[in-house]
């Protein structure tokens, strides 16, 4: 992937913001949050925990980082400390949950966590690859990202519930969201800097 060399990747920017946070702007935090977030969304649903579980999981990451935040000697590597915080909290869920399932036959005692979800660094490298599209969804309409966002983070999405929730009727649910997947769509493939992203 090519990217804009004026544009500072995820590390560089989650840096920026807990420097700024650390140097006494409660706005840095805010700006750590809406960076990361999605990022550890990711990590700890690839360990295989509930949504529920999930927002547990990042709630206490950010707690944890509030707490430990004068104990990171490099703010460049708090990005990296924050995945494998994450990581390993989500990991220590998954592994209680299936301990605790009624006649689990499977011992889960030495399990490591999922060979399968990146390293810090390759969550790293992935965040960057999505900044770009990350940046055109932040710039949908919000009723857009409301939806995008409840169904994505959602295993099987209640459409009476999301409906509900968004005040719309169920029906409009399926076309709303195509055409908010269709404008980001479009955004992206106006943006010359996505197609250095496929080449």
């Amino acid at each position: 992937m090519q990217t804009d060399p004026q544009t500072p990747n995820l590390a560089t920017r989650a840096a920026t913001a807990f420097r700024a946070y650390r140097d006494g702007d409660p706005s840095g935090m805010s700006r750590l949050v809406d960076e990361v977030s999605p990022l550890l969304w990711s990590v700890v649903r690839q360990q295989g925990v509930s949504r529920t579980t999930a927002e547990d999981v990042v709630q206490t990451t950010w707690l944890k980082l509030v707490e430990h935040s004068s104990s990171i000697a490099d703010p460049q590597s708090v990005l990296k400390w924050l995945i494998t915080t994450a990581k390993r909290d989500a990991w220590t869920s998954a592994h209680r949950s299936r301990r605790e399932e009624p006649g689990a036959a499977e011992d889960v005692r030495d399990r490591e966590p999922d060979a399968t979800s990146p390293s810090p660094e390759g969550a790293v490298l992935a965040a960057d690859e999505g900044s770009l599209l990350w940046t055109h969804f932040q710039e949908l309409p919000e009723r857009c990202r409301t939806l995008l966002r409840t169904i994505a983070f959602a295993d099987r999405p209640d459409y009476a519930h999301v409906a509900e929730a968004l005040g719309m009727p169920v029906g409009s649910i399926g076309p709303t969201r195509g055409r908010c997947l269709a404008k980001l769509r479009t955004a992206l493939t106006t943006d010359p800097r996505w197609g250095d992203t496929t080449r």
